[in-house]
This record gives C-alpha cells, structure tokens and sequence, in this order.
C-alpha cells in the first residue's frame, strides 16, 4: 500500500508528453493469443493494469519480453485455458481475453472480470455478441466460453460498449464469413485495436464508424505496432494545470480525439490552442463557465463517442470547482462515479450531490487539504488535482490505484511543478 502527500498552492508549467492509451493498448495484449507469430507493440504505458495483463498472458503460455515502453509477445506456446482466478479479479480487461481465446483455443473459463467500483457495468452484451458466432458461454463462478462453431453473422449491440465491441471484433477476425456489428463502439481506442488487427492481416472495415465490418481470414500473423497517445492522460493533466492556474504544452498528440475534449474544456472557460500534434494551455487564463444561450445553467454530460468521455468527468468536475459560475455534471453511463465528490465538499467545494448521476458545482472555492481515500483510477486523479489546488496539505490514500492508468504520476507532476511525495 502507498499513499501521496501533496502540499497545494502552486501553478502547475511546463512540457508533457503524453504516454500510450490504456484502453488502447489492453485489448491489442489480448489480441496476441489470436496468432503464434510475435506481436510487437510501441509507447505501451508503464501501469499496473497493464502488468496484470501481461501476468495473465504469461501464466497461459504467452512468451513475453519488454524493454521499457516495447512489448514483444509470442503466443505459439499457449496452452492453458484457464486464466488465473486473482488476476482476473484485479482487471477488468480480464474479459477482452474470452473472444480470441475461445476463437484461437476453442475454449476459455474465466472468473468474473473486477476492475473500478463504478456502478453495474454489464457483461450481457460480450455473452451475446460472442453467441451470435457461435461461441457457446455458461456462467456461475466462472465463465465458460466454448467455440461450437466460429462463422460470421450480422448483429445489434444491445449498447454501444467499448470492450463487448473490441471482444467481438477480435472473435470474429477467425470466423468463417462476413460479420457486422451494427451499434459498435467508435472510440478512438477501438480504432486503433483495428488498425492493428489489419496489420496482422484481418479484414476489419467502417473503422470509426458505429458499423464495422469484418471479413473472417483463416489465419492472423505477427505485426508491429505503436500504441496511440492517451487522451484521457491528456485531458487529465490539461485539467491539473488549468485547474491550479498554470500553463501546459503538450507534445504528440492525436489531433481528433483532443477536438472532443476541448469542446467540453471551452465550457469551464479552459481555452486550448491546437496547432498540428501540439496542444497548448496557455498561461493566466480566467476560468469563467459558459452559460448556455439565455443566461441558462450549462451542463456537461457524458456519453458513447464522440461526446464527452465518462473517463474524464471526475477531472474535468474538479477543474470546475476553480471555475466562476454554476455548471451541472450529469453522468450518465455510471451511477457510481460520482461518490468521490464528499471528499470535494470536505474539502471546502461549493457541490451540491442531486442523486447518484447529477451533481451541481460552484466556484471558483477555495479548497483546503485533508486526508483522503482514492476509489477508482479517475476519482484518485481528480482528487490529487482537488490536493494540487488546496491550501496545506492532503494526503490520498490507496495511492496504487491511480497506478493503474497513470505512469509514474508523482515523478511527472514533479517536472511540471508540482509538491507531491510517495510513501510505501
């Protein structure tokens, strides 16, 4: 166990270069297993979710070797169908592993997928998608997936999900066949799984639209890839340095996915300046939120791309705190994400909780640090920036959290500025 203490009060400045996209990069490790040639994946990020991954991997058979942000993995020694209980139980990818196993194997038993404590995050579109190709599933302690046969169909999601989208697609990259998935997730990072499938010669087409097509091929072949930047990172560290009235460059971006999250940015008054694959927060900017026409409260909501992405609520609700005016969060697609808000009005925000998905913030209000818990990957973020912004000194507790989708957080705040120290 590890926790931050964070002493608050300074702008945050500098230059940031963002790391590789975890949603990203998760289902592309499980989409080695598909061929026994070596997959080679670029920029992967340094995070524990990503370690647990590569632990379930090799405790298959996978042959792995890393040299810091390289991955080399090799399937052509899996033999286990069987994941390992604990360690599926510590991810929620853990499930991303049931489409190409059952596909490449014939069979995988998994246990129920853990993850962050959210809200009810439904596994019923993964079962029916995999269903439609013929994949037999039988739950109970373990989940047991059994290819009867493997030939394509056309389907509707019953929702938009990322990873039920990326399970499917990856199945049905080896069946026999056409497949269509109508009402499929379109989600930067989805994309980018793709890509690299057709790189190890799937047919996956209407990439970034919410039909994909796919075209079974009877075999997939090694591949080398490098993983996009994150931009939930970004957004992340965008709103740390807006939030405490600094500056940000950030380098090597991806320009499209920036364009939906600065549109959401402009309503907290944060205004970004994107020029090719740079993208500046520019220094001594007033926060104020912009009402809507009619001097009417402004709400942020979020949804399935491309509108605002849940990951980045609980950060960009933190920024707000600091912004003149009223805005309204209404979270959607998880009833749970915003239970990390007490910690904000203990620590002096003007939030008023209207039930589990809409929360009301004031601001600007100034924030005075206290001792904490973080809850989820994206809670512990927001309140290590709320800490960023607060008089005195805060303390976040169950720190290895935030490890899981942050690289090295404390070591790369530091270099922009910020006061923070990490204590086993």
């Amino acid at each position: 166990m590890s926790r931050f203490i964070i002493r608050g009060g300074r702008r945050l400045g500098g230059t940031y270069v963002p790391g590789g996209n975890k949603n990203a990069v998760l289902p592309m490790l499980a989409a080695c297993v598909l061929t026994d040639e070596p997959v080679i994946l670029k920029n992967v990020p340094l995070i524990d979710d990503v370690q647990t991954m590569l632990e379930l991997l090799g405790a298959l058979g996978v042959d792995i070797s890393r040299k810091d942000h390289v991955v080399t993995l090799c399937a052509r020694g899996l033999r286990r169908s069987k994941l390992d209980e604990d360690l599926c139980r510590k991810v929620r990818s853990s499930i991303l592993l049931a489409g190409p196993m059952a596909a490449r194997l014939g069979r995988v038993t998994l246990s129920p997928p853990g993850g962050d404590v959210i809200g009810r995050r439904r596994l019923d579109t993964h079962f029916q998608g995999l269903q439609a190709l013929g994949i037999e599933v039988a739950g109970g302690h373990h989940f047991v997936f059994r290819r009867k046969r493997l030939e394509g169909a056309a389907m509707v999601l019953d929702e938009a999900s990322v990873t039920a989208t990326e399970n499917v697609l990856m199945a049905a990259t080896l069946a026999r066949g056409e497949t269509t998935i109508f009402n499929a997730a379109c989600e930067p990072h989805v994309s980018d799984l793709a890509a690299l499938l057709n790189k190890m010669g799937a047919h996956v087409s209407g990439i970034g639209t919410n039909r994909l097509t796919i075209r079974g091929a009877e075999s997939l072949h090694g591949a080398t890839h490098t993983v996009q930047p994150d931009y939930i990172e970004i957004g992340s560290f965008v709103a740390a340095a807006a939030a405490t009235g600094g500056e940000l460059k950030v380098t090597g971006i991806e320009p499209e996915p920036m364009l939906i999250v600065s549109k959401t940015f402009q309503k907290l008054g944060i205004r970004l300046l994107q020029e090719g694959t740079t993208l500046t927060l520019p220094a001594r900017q007033s926060m104020r939120i912009v009402r809507d026409f009619g001097a009417a409260i402004p709400k942020i909501e979020d949804g399935p791309w491309p509108m605002f992405p849940s990951d980045l609520m609980s950060v960009s609700l933190v920024a707000a705190t600091q912004a003149r005016g009223t805005v309204l969060f209404f979270e959607k697609m998880f009833e749970s994400r915003m239970y990390f808000v007490d910690y904000l009005v203990g620590m002096g925000a003007g939030i008023v909780v209207c039930d589990p998905h809409r929360v009301l913030v004031t601001g600007p209000s100034r924030l005075h640090g206290t001792s904490m818990a973080s809850p989820d990957i994206r809670a512990g973020m927001a309140l290590l920036i709320a800490a960023l912004c607060a008089k005195g000194e805060s303390v976040i507790h169950n720190a290895q959290t935030i490890d899981r989708g942050y690289e090295r957080i404390e070591e790369r705040l530091r270099l922009l500025g910020a006061e923070i120290t990490r204590e086993e």
